[in-house]
Protein backbone atom coordinates (compact mmCIF):
# COMPACT_ATOMS: atom_id res chain seq x y z
CA UNK A 1 0.00 0.00 0.00
CA UNK A 2 2.87 2.37 0.81
CA UNK A 3 4.42 1.66 -2.61
CA UNK A 4 1.11 2.46 -4.38
CA UNK A 5 0.68 5.64 -2.37
CA UNK A 6 4.24 6.80 -3.09
CA UNK A 7 4.01 6.12 -6.84
CA UNK A 8 0.55 7.69 -7.18
CA UNK A 9 1.42 10.68 -5.01
CA UNK A 10 -1.48 10.12 -2.58
CA UNK A 11 -1.88 9.10 1.05
CA UNK A 12 -2.20 5.50 2.19
CA UNK A 13 -5.70 6.36 3.42
CA UNK A 14 -6.64 7.37 -0.13
CA UNK A 15 -5.34 4.04 -1.42
CA UNK A 16 -7.44 2.24 1.19
CA UNK A 17 -10.56 4.24 0.33
CA UNK A 18 -10.03 3.67 -3.41
CA UNK A 19 -10.45 -0.07 -2.83
CA UNK A 20 -12.87 -0.28 0.09
CA UNK A 21 -14.91 2.96 -0.05
CA UNK A 22 -14.60 4.36 -3.58
CA UNK A 23 -17.30 6.96 -2.96
CA UNK A 24 -14.91 8.83 -0.68
CA UNK A 25 -12.35 9.64 -3.42
CA UNK A 26 -12.63 11.46 -6.74
CA UNK A 27 -13.10 9.20 -9.76
CA UNK A 28 -9.89 10.47 -11.36
CA UNK A 29 -7.94 9.76 -8.17
CA UNK A 30 -9.40 6.27 -7.88
CA UNK A 31 -8.51 5.50 -11.49
CA UNK A 32 -4.94 6.65 -10.81
CA UNK A 33 -4.68 4.46 -7.70
CA UNK A 34 -6.09 1.39 -9.46
CA UNK A 35 -3.78 1.87 -12.46
CA UNK A 36 -0.76 2.23 -10.17
CA UNK A 37 -1.77 -0.85 -8.18
CA UNK A 38 -2.15 -2.86 -11.37
CA UNK A 39 1.25 -1.69 -12.62
CA UNK A 40 3.08 -3.01 -9.53
CA UNK A 41 0.84 -6.03 -8.92
CA UNK A 42 -0.64 -4.85 -5.62
CA UNK A 43 -3.59 -6.85 -4.24
CA UNK A 44 -5.32 -5.69 -1.02
CA UNK A 45 -4.95 -8.17 1.85
CA UNK A 46 -8.30 -9.50 2.99
CA UNK A 47 -6.60 -10.86 6.11
CA UNK A 48 -5.27 -7.44 7.05
CA UNK A 49 -8.64 -5.85 6.37
CA UNK A 50 -10.28 -8.49 8.54
CA UNK A 51 -7.89 -7.77 11.40
CA UNK A 52 -8.71 -4.07 11.17
CA UNK A 53 -12.47 -4.60 11.09
CA UNK A 54 -12.66 -7.67 13.30
CA UNK A 55 -14.49 -9.58 10.56
CA UNK A 56 -13.56 -11.90 7.70
CA UNK A 57 -15.90 -10.31 5.14
CA UNK A 58 -16.84 -13.82 4.06
CA UNK A 59 -19.76 -16.22 4.29
CA UNK A 60 -19.42 -20.00 4.24
CA UNK A 61 -21.66 -22.46 2.38
CA UNK A 62 -21.50 -26.05 3.55
CA UNK A 63 -22.90 -28.58 1.11
CA UNK A 64 -23.01 -32.30 0.38
CA UNK A 65 -19.90 -34.13 -0.78
CA UNK A 66 -21.23 -36.02 -3.79
CA UNK A 67 -17.86 -37.46 -4.84
CA UNK A 68 -19.37 -38.19 -8.25
CA UNK A 69 -17.43 -40.49 -10.54
CA UNK A 70 -17.34 -38.79 -13.99
CA UNK A 71 -17.64 -42.22 -15.57
CA UNK A 72 -20.85 -42.96 -13.68
CA UNK A 73 -22.53 -39.56 -13.18
CA UNK A 74 -25.32 -38.72 -15.60
CA UNK A 75 -24.25 -35.27 -16.75
CA UNK A 76 -27.67 -34.67 -18.31
CA UNK A 77 -29.01 -34.09 -14.80
CA UNK A 78 -26.81 -31.08 -14.08
CA UNK A 79 -27.18 -28.45 -12.72
CA UNK A 80 -28.70 -30.11 -9.67
CA UNK A 81 -30.84 -28.52 -6.95
CA UNK A 82 -27.73 -27.86 -4.85
CA UNK A 83 -25.98 -26.16 -7.76
CA UNK A 84 -28.81 -23.69 -8.42
CA UNK A 85 -29.18 -22.86 -4.71
CA UNK A 86 -25.43 -22.23 -4.58
CA UNK A 87 -25.79 -19.91 -7.56
CA UNK A 88 -28.34 -17.88 -5.60
CA UNK A 89 -25.92 -17.67 -2.65
CA UNK A 90 -23.13 -16.52 -4.98
CA UNK A 91 -25.24 -13.83 -6.62
CA UNK A 92 -26.45 -12.36 -3.33
CA UNK A 93 -22.94 -12.48 -1.81
CA UNK A 94 -21.61 -10.62 -4.83
CA UNK A 95 -24.36 -8.02 -4.57
CA UNK A 96 -23.60 -7.41 -0.90
CA UNK A 97 -19.81 -7.51 -1.15
CA UNK A 98 -19.20 -10.78 0.70
CA UNK A 99 -16.60 -13.33 -0.29
CA UNK A 100 -17.92 -16.90 -0.38
CA UNK A 101 -16.13 -19.96 0.97
CA UNK A 102 -17.42 -23.39 -0.09
CA UNK A 103 -17.02 -26.51 2.01
CA UNK A 104 -18.22 -30.10 1.91
CA UNK A 105 -17.45 -33.60 3.01
CA UNK A 106 -15.13 -34.85 5.70
CA UNK A 107 -11.82 -33.71 7.09
CA UNK A 108 -9.09 -35.95 8.44
CA UNK A 109 -8.69 -35.65 12.19
CA UNK A 110 -11.08 -34.97 15.04
CA UNK A 111 -12.38 -31.59 13.88
CA UNK A 112 -15.52 -31.81 11.66
CA UNK A 113 -15.05 -30.04 8.34
CA UNK A 114 -18.01 -27.74 8.93
CA UNK A 115 -16.37 -26.39 12.10
CA UNK A 116 -13.12 -25.84 10.22
CA UNK A 117 -14.99 -23.79 7.58
CA UNK A 118 -16.92 -21.89 10.25
CA UNK A 119 -13.67 -20.72 11.84
CA UNK A 120 -12.81 -18.76 8.69
CA UNK A 121 -16.08 -16.90 8.02
CA UNK A 122 -18.51 -14.41 9.62
CA UNK A 123 -21.62 -16.53 9.02
CA UNK A 124 -22.48 -20.00 7.75
CA UNK A 125 -25.14 -21.45 5.42
CA UNK A 126 -25.58 -25.22 5.53
CA UNK A 127 -27.82 -27.60 3.59
CA UNK A 128 -30.01 -29.64 5.92
CA UNK A 129 -28.39 -33.01 6.52
CA UNK A 130 -24.99 -32.01 5.14
CA UNK A 131 -23.30 -31.97 8.56
CA UNK A 132 -23.97 -33.47 12.00
CA UNK A 133 -26.62 -31.54 13.94
CA UNK A 134 -24.30 -31.30 16.94
CA UNK A 135 -21.65 -29.57 14.84
CA UNK A 136 -24.13 -27.08 13.38
CA UNK A 137 -25.44 -26.21 16.84
CA UNK A 138 -21.87 -25.83 18.09
CA UNK A 139 -21.08 -23.40 15.26
CA UNK A 140 -24.29 -21.43 15.89
CA UNK A 141 -23.06 -20.54 19.38
CA UNK A 142 -20.24 -18.53 17.83
CA UNK A 143 -21.42 -17.19 14.46
CA UNK A 144 -24.83 -16.80 12.76
CA UNK A 145 -26.01 -19.97 11.01
CA UNK A 146 -28.77 -20.43 8.42
CA UNK A 147 -29.90 -23.93 7.54
CA UNK A 148 -31.45 -24.64 4.15
CA UNK A 149 -34.31 -26.85 5.24
CA UNK A 150 -35.70 -27.59 8.66
CA UNK A 151 -33.62 -30.38 10.10
CA UNK A 152 -32.32 -28.82 13.33
CA UNK A 153 -34.30 -27.52 16.28
CA UNK A 154 -31.98 -24.93 17.76
CA UNK A 155 -32.69 -21.41 19.01
CA UNK A 156 -29.55 -20.07 17.32
CA UNK A 157 -30.07 -21.80 13.95
CA UNK A 158 -32.11 -19.82 11.43
CA UNK A 159 -34.00 -21.47 8.60
CA UNK A 160 -34.98 -21.04 4.97
CA UNK A 161 -37.80 -23.52 4.46
CA UNK A 162 -39.90 -24.46 1.43
CA UNK A 163 -43.52 -25.64 1.54
CA UNK A 164 -42.77 -29.09 0.14
CA UNK A 165 -45.99 -30.62 1.47
CA UNK A 166 -48.43 -28.37 -0.37
CA UNK A 167 -46.61 -28.74 -3.68
CA UNK A 168 -46.65 -32.53 -3.49
CA UNK A 169 -50.30 -32.54 -2.40
CA UNK A 170 -51.27 -30.46 -5.44
CA UNK A 171 -49.32 -32.73 -7.78
CA UNK A 172 -50.90 -35.89 -6.32
CA UNK A 173 -54.40 -34.36 -6.49
CA UNK A 174 -53.81 -33.70 -10.20
CA UNK A 175 -52.90 -37.35 -10.75
CA UNK A 176 -56.02 -38.46 -8.89
CA UNK A 177 -58.57 -36.02 -10.27
CA UNK A 178 -57.40 -35.40 -13.84
CA UNK A 179 -55.95 -38.80 -14.70
CA UNK A 180 -57.95 -41.00 -12.37
CA UNK A 181 -54.87 -42.91 -11.21
CA UNK A 182 -55.43 -45.37 -8.37
CA UNK A 183 -52.27 -47.52 -8.26
CA UNK A 184 -49.37 -45.45 -6.94
CA UNK A 185 -45.71 -46.16 -6.19
CA UNK A 186 -43.85 -43.53 -4.17
CA UNK A 187 -40.15 -43.58 -4.99
CA UNK A 188 -37.92 -41.94 -2.39
CA UNK A 189 -37.00 -41.73 1.29
CA UNK A 190 -38.15 -39.73 4.28
CA UNK A 191 -34.96 -39.43 6.34
CA UNK A 192 -34.72 -35.63 6.07
CA UNK A 193 -37.60 -33.29 7.00
CA UNK A 194 -37.96 -31.96 3.44
CA UNK A 195 -38.42 -35.47 2.07
CA UNK A 196 -40.71 -36.39 4.92
CA UNK A 197 -42.99 -33.43 4.18
CA UNK A 198 -43.15 -34.40 0.50
CA UNK A 199 -44.28 -37.88 1.43
CA UNK A 200 -46.77 -36.40 3.92
CA UNK A 201 -48.30 -34.29 1.13
CA UNK A 202 -48.56 -37.36 -1.10
CA UNK A 203 -50.15 -39.37 1.72
CA UNK A 204 -52.62 -36.62 2.59
CA UNK A 205 -53.96 -36.51 -0.98
CA UNK A 206 -54.43 -40.29 -1.15
CA UNK A 207 -56.07 -40.40 2.28
CA UNK A 208 -58.54 -37.69 1.27
CA UNK A 209 -59.35 -39.73 -1.84
CA UNK A 210 -59.99 -42.82 0.32
CA UNK A 211 -57.04 -44.75 -1.10
CA UNK A 212 -54.42 -46.77 0.79
CA UNK A 213 -51.06 -45.03 1.19
CA UNK A 214 -48.11 -47.16 0.01
CA UNK A 215 -44.86 -47.15 1.93
CA UNK A 216 -42.00 -45.42 0.08
CA UNK A 217 -40.04 -47.66 -2.26
CA UNK A 218 -36.57 -46.79 -0.97
CA UNK A 219 -34.48 -44.69 -3.32
CA UNK A 220 -32.05 -41.77 -2.99
CA UNK A 221 -31.03 -39.07 -5.46
CA UNK A 222 -27.58 -39.70 -6.86
CA UNK A 223 -27.74 -43.45 -6.25
CA UNK A 224 -28.90 -44.30 -9.75
CA UNK A 225 -28.19 -48.04 -9.59
CA UNK A 226 -30.43 -48.40 -6.55
CA UNK A 227 -33.24 -46.44 -8.21
CA UNK A 228 -32.97 -48.54 -11.37
CA UNK A 229 -33.17 -51.74 -9.32
CA UNK A 230 -36.30 -50.59 -7.51
CA UNK A 231 -38.05 -49.58 -10.74
CA UNK A 232 -37.16 -52.88 -12.44
CA UNK A 233 -38.88 -54.66 -9.57
CA UNK A 234 -42.21 -53.25 -10.82
CA UNK A 235 -41.83 -54.13 -14.51
CA UNK A 236 -44.02 -57.23 -14.28
CA UNK A 237 -46.84 -55.38 -12.56
CA UNK A 238 -46.74 -51.69 -13.38
CA UNK A 239 -48.50 -49.09 -11.25
CA UNK A 240 -50.41 -46.22 -12.84
CA UNK A 241 -47.70 -43.79 -11.81
CA UNK A 242 -44.32 -43.50 -10.10
CA UNK A 243 -44.37 -40.42 -7.84
CA UNK A 244 -40.71 -39.59 -7.19
CA UNK A 245 -39.33 -37.47 -4.38
CA UNK A 246 -36.79 -35.76 -6.69
CA UNK A 247 -36.37 -35.04 -10.38
CA UNK A 248 -33.10 -36.99 -10.39
CA UNK A 249 -34.89 -40.16 -9.39
CA UNK A 250 -37.75 -39.47 -11.81
CA UNK A 251 -35.36 -39.12 -14.75
CA UNK A 252 -33.61 -42.37 -13.81
CA UNK A 253 -37.02 -44.06 -13.54
CA UNK A 254 -38.00 -42.86 -17.02
CA UNK A 255 -34.71 -44.09 -18.52
CA UNK A 256 -35.15 -47.48 -16.85
CA UNK A 257 -38.71 -47.88 -18.08
CA UNK A 258 -37.92 -46.79 -21.63
CA UNK A 259 -34.92 -49.15 -21.74
CA UNK A 260 -37.32 -51.98 -20.83
CA UNK A 261 -39.57 -51.09 -23.77
CA UNK A 262 -42.27 -49.39 -21.68
CA UNK A 263 -43.91 -46.24 -22.97
CA UNK A 264 -43.88 -43.22 -20.63
CA UNK A 265 -46.51 -41.89 -20.12
CA UNK A 266 -48.52 -44.23 -22.37
CA UNK A 267 -48.20 -47.25 -20.09
CA UNK A 268 -47.06 -45.63 -16.85
CA UNK A 269 -46.69 -42.02 -15.73
CA UNK A 270 -43.72 -40.56 -13.82
CA UNK A 271 -43.50 -37.33 -11.80
CA UNK A 272 -40.66 -35.60 -9.96
CA UNK A 273 -39.90 -32.85 -7.48
CA UNK A 274 -37.40 -29.92 -7.56
CA UNK A 275 -37.72 -28.46 -11.05
CA UNK A 276 -34.12 -28.95 -12.23
CA UNK A 277 -33.29 -27.86 -15.76
CA UNK A 278 -32.88 -31.41 -17.05
CA UNK A 279 -36.54 -32.15 -16.37
CA UNK A 280 -37.64 -29.31 -18.65
CA UNK A 281 -35.66 -30.75 -21.57
CA UNK A 282 -36.43 -34.42 -20.92
CA UNK A 283 -38.64 -36.45 -23.25
CA UNK A 284 -41.34 -36.56 -22.03
CA UNK A 285 -41.07 -33.21 -20.23
CA UNK A 286 -41.22 -33.84 -16.50
CA UNK A 287 -44.31 -33.00 -14.45
CA UNK A 288 -42.87 -31.81 -11.15
CA UNK A 289 -42.95 -29.37 -8.24
CA UNK A 290 -40.52 -26.50 -8.79
CA UNK A 291 -38.55 -25.27 -5.82
CA UNK A 292 -37.48 -21.57 -5.85
CA UNK A 293 -33.86 -22.68 -5.79
CA UNK A 294 -32.09 -19.41 -6.51
CA UNK A 295 -34.35 -17.56 -4.07
CA UNK A 296 -33.50 -20.11 -1.35
CA UNK A 297 -29.83 -19.18 -1.68
CA UNK A 298 -30.48 -15.44 -1.82
CA UNK A 299 -32.80 -15.59 1.20
CA UNK A 300 -30.13 -17.31 3.27
CA UNK A 301 -27.59 -14.58 2.52
CA UNK A 302 -30.14 -11.86 3.30
CA UNK A 303 -30.81 -13.45 6.71
CA UNK A 304 -27.09 -13.64 7.49
CA UNK A 305 -26.49 -10.08 6.32
CA UNK A 306 -29.21 -8.83 8.67
CA UNK A 307 -27.78 -10.78 11.58
CA UNK A 308 -24.28 -9.45 10.87
CA UNK A 309 -25.20 -5.78 10.44
CA UNK A 310 -27.81 -5.62 13.21
CA UNK A 311 -30.88 -5.28 10.96
CA UNK A 312 -32.15 -8.85 11.47
CA UNK A 313 -35.79 -9.60 10.70
CA UNK A 314 -37.81 -12.73 11.57
CA UNK A 315 -37.00 -15.72 9.35
CA UNK A 316 -39.14 -15.69 6.20
CA UNK A 317 -42.27 -17.80 5.91
CA UNK A 318 -42.05 -21.03 3.95
CA UNK A 319 -41.29 -20.32 0.30
CA UNK A 320 -43.87 -21.46 -2.24
CA UNK A 321 -43.07 -24.42 -4.50
CA UNK A 322 -45.57 -24.52 -7.38
CA UNK A 323 -46.83 -27.64 -9.14
CA UNK A 324 -45.57 -27.46 -12.75
CA UNK A 325 -47.33 -29.41 -15.47
CA UNK A 326 -45.24 -31.32 -17.99
CA UNK A 327 -46.11 -34.29 -20.21
CA UNK A 328 -44.68 -37.19 -18.20
CA UNK A 329 -47.98 -37.52 -16.27
CA UNK A 330 -49.95 -38.03 -19.50
CA UNK A 331 -51.07 -34.45 -20.11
Amino acid sequence: MYDVAARAGVSTATVSFAFSQPGRVKQSTRELVLATAAAIGYVPSASARGLAKGTAGAIGLYSFDYQLDPGEADLRHFPLYVDVVQRGVQLECRRRGYALMLGAGHKDGDLPAVIDIAGRVDGLIAFAGSAPSEAIIQVSKRIPVVELGSGIAGDDVHTVAVDNRTGMTELTEHLLQVHGFRRFVYLGQSRLPEFSSRYDGFAAALTTAGLPVPEPAHSQPGEDAGTESVVRGYLDELPDVFVCSTDQEALVAIDTLVAAGIDVPGQVAVTGFDGILAGQFATPRLTTVRQPMEEIGRSAVRILAGLLDGTAQPDPAQLHAPFVLGTSCGC
